[in-house]
């Protein structure tokens, strides 16, 4: 019987945290890979002297976990480098964040072949692969040198960016070849995957067949959209458990009568929160009445502290804060709590049931699940308001929220003073909408559909195994 290799960054499956899978994306690759004798491969976070691109293997539960360290310099080029130095502010538009260097491509290119000849010890020829996310996108064409001719799918978490700015990285034709080595390349939606075919069509004259299948660099690929949802049922459970209880009380306790606005986030530049914190300081500016009535909790968990960027950010976040209560608290109320410890998703779910509306404004995002984990969170009787950019990819699927433009403060000001002022009727109307969504595209319609593309790729031309060289 085939199995399912995944293959990620990092592995989200440890008996760290009782056997299970962090988070829903990974809950979700979790039940994918146990329906399917799976195994995950991944970095193991670890650092070694000396690569030795040794396997640690563990099983936990139906899945086989395999994991290798890397060299401490493959970490800085690698991961803090090539991945989140250059191609995430590219990808979200932040081309004055974005660092082109030599070295750090050298490393990214580097780790993937490392990655490549670990896990070709791992593959039997019926196996499928499913690679993720935009620090592997050379790992099929490293694994094709080897020889390697399964089925290999590459699905893209982020968002793909416009022809005008994706040409600026260097080798930016190469990148693109690579992903021309896997059977099929998913998006999010179809804006991200417009943006690709723009480029195949602007700089190699290239159209897309209406089935998705696509011809180029001397092979054959299909393009889809699969937009990644939550697991609605889940949260039925969490709601109803001790621990979410326990949040939803506590927090209700120190509402002390007003409504919160909430916000949650991977500190990220993309995420909009200073933006956001700006917008929050307009709406009490403009509404005086509103003062002492409500207030905002910010939860933003800390990421990636080694890049200078992140830090710059963390800076200017507390100074907003800092200033927004400085100016406009008093004995008894914060009008900005902001906070960097990160909760539990049963927490969490308690949390957002006790707020009025839930301002979730990125800038630029893949998909956002914070915003349908809110909607999926909410009581019924009683629902919360989303208030959701137009620039996440979850807003082409979240019609029903208040959409935003999160540049314009005036906007997002009013967006807030709506949502804390919608009657119960419009609220339920639109929480109905909404949670119909995400019930109909739920995680397992995104896996389960990605998975059944992928087996049924269409074979125009013949499989071309390279055994060296790069693509022309």
């Amino acid at each position: 019987m085939s199995r399912l290799v995944v293959v990620s960054n990092r592995v989200g499956l440890s008996r760290d945290v009782g056997g299970g899978a962090v988070g829903g994306l990974s809950a979700a690759i979790t039940a994918a890979l146990r329906q399917n004798q799976g195994v995950w491969f991944g970095w193991s976070g670890e650092t070694t002297p000396q690569y030795t691109g040794q396997l640690s293997l563990d099983r936990i539960g139906d899945v086989t976990v395999a994991k290798v360290d890397l060299e401490p310099q493959d970490v800085e080029d690698y991961y803090n480098g090539y991945a989140n130095n250059t191609l995430w502010p590219l990808f979200h538009n932040r081309l004055d964040l974005t660092n082109f260097s030599r070295a750090y491509a050298a490393g990214y290119a580097r780790v993937n072949q490392r990655f490549a000849e670990a896990l070709q010890a791992l593959i039997a020829p019926g196996d499928t692969l499913w690679i993720h996310d935009y620090h592997l996108i050379p790992l099929a064409a490293e694994l094709r040198k080897l020889g390697c001719t399964n089925r290999i799918g590459f699905f893209l978490h982020i968002p793909w960016p416009a022809r005008q700015l994706f040409t600026t990285l260097p080798s930016h034709e190469k990148l693109v070849a690579q992903l021309f080595d896997y059977d099929l390349v998913g998006f999010h939606t179809a804006e991200w995957l417009s943006a690709f075919t723009g480029y195949l069509r602007n700089e190699k004259g290239l159209e897309v067949g209406d089935d998705g299948v696509v011809e180029a660099f001397g092979r054959t690929t299909r393009l889809g959209v699969f937009p990644i949802g939550i697991h609605t049922a889940d949260f039925a459970s969490e709601n109803a458990s001790e621990a979410s209880i326990d949040a939803q009380k506590r927090t209700e306790k120190s509402l002390a009568g007003r409504q919160m606005i909430i916000g949650v986030d991977r500190l990220d530049y993309s995420k909009g929160i200073e933006e956001r914190f700006l917008a929050y300081e307009q709406y009490l500016q403009d509404h005086s009445e509103a003062r002492e009535k409500v207030f905002m909790l910010q939860i933003a968990t800390l990421s990636r502290d080694a890049v200078e960027a992140y830090q710059d950010m963390r800076n200017r976040l507390d100074a907003i804060a800092g200033r927004i209560n400085g100016h406009y608290g008093t004995l008894d109320w914060v009008p900005l709590r902001y906070v960097n410890s990160g909760y539990r998703q049963d927490e969490l779910a308690g949390i957002y049931r006790a707020a009025r509306a839930a301002l979730i404004t990125p800038l630029r995002d893949g998909m956002n699940l914070v915003a349908k984990e809110y909607v999926a969170a909410q009581d019924p009787a009683d629902p919360g308001v989303l208030i959701l950019s137009r620039f996440a990819g979850a807003a082409a699927q979240m019609k029903a929220a208040l959409i935003v433009n999160p540049y314009d403060r005036d906007e997002m000001a009013e967006a807030i003073h709506r949502a804390l002022t919608m009657d119960l009727t419009e609220r339920m109307l639109r929480w109905r909408e909404l949670k119909a969504g995400l019930d109909a595209e739920n995680l397992d319609h995104w896996w389960q559909g990605f998975l059944e593309a992928l087996a049924d790729r269409p074979k125009p031309c013949p499989r071309m195994v390279r055994v060296g060289g790069t693509a022309p």
